[in-house]
């Protein structure tokens, strides 16, 4: 197993409140990794401080190591900006520009980072709708609105947005739940394509999720890391009580 994100001793809190509790763990390279547990449990937040993200919340903290390749991405000259493009995140609810046309919202973050070419801005709009999985759907309504989508179509334009900047992991928090069946599974069939390429982290409920598209598995619970490992072991051979509670229903 090689690491792309290794994180040390993580902690994180809101003001006061502590959410995340010495977390340690190994993100492997070119895999998936899902988080689960119950809600509550500093699971977004754990992600959250994977892209710097956490930090932009008011009162919030972090203190810990987050070693992407290696190299420390709290570091005082590490520009948190750079880590965002490197490491994008795909959130729980569509959220495409509503003033912005279906080939916009895609290249909105390479604009935003200074690319005017449209010639070159249009391909790279064609290559991330098409490694999204969207590009035959609207690759005749590229001037129509991004909320002119279905859900499960929205969600893949985010993604494709995602991919334009070229990051090299993806974040994926609760991306399904508030998808229906089929655009869950187009969902789950594109995480297994963009691996190849890209390290995947997400973040679900759905238990038969993680167990159909994960490499790995950490369980979180009060803050905590319970438990973490080979997906296949934690869903047959859980090492925790807890754990093995949490996967069959018990609670959650």
């Amino acid at each position: 197993m090689q690491n792309k994100i290794t994180v040390e001793n993580l902690n994180a809190s809101f003001g006061a409140k502590q959410v995340l509790h010495d977390i340690n763990l190994g993100i492997e390279k070119n895999g998936i990794t899902a988080i689960i547990g119950p809600s509550g449990c500093g699971k977004s937040t754990f992600i959250r401080c994977l892209n710097r993200m956490h930090e932009v919340v008011p009162g919030a903290k972090v203190s810990g190591n987050v070693l992407v390749d290696d190299k420390n991405i709290y570091q005082s000259d590490i520009d948190p900006v750079d880590i965002r493009r490197r490491i994008g995140m795909v959130f729980q609810k569509p959220n495409p520009f509503p003033t912005m046309s279906i080939r916009d919202n895609v290249v909105a973050g390479l604009k935003l980072s200074g690319v005017k070419d449209k010639k070159v801005l249009d391909k790279i709009a064609e290559e991330s709708l098409k490694k999204a999985a969207l590009w035959d759907e609207v690759k005749n309504d590229l001037n129509k609105s991004g909320v002119s989508l279905s859900g499960g179509q929205q969600q893949r334009l985010c993604i494709a947005r995602a991919l334009a900047v070229e990051p090299e992991v993806i974040l994926f928090d609760e991306p399904c739940s508030a998808l229906d069946p089929i655009s869950t599974s187009k969902i789950e069939d594109l995480m297994l394509e963009l691996k190849e390429k890209y390290t995947l982290v997400i973040v679900t409920h759905n238990m038969q999720q993680a167990a159909r598209v994960s490499d790995y598995t950490a369980f979180f619970l009060y803050g905590k890391l319970i438990e973490f490992g080979e997906t296949n072991q934690i869903f047959k051979k859980p090492k925790e009580k807890s754990t093995e509670d949490y996967i069959v229903g018990r609670f959650g």
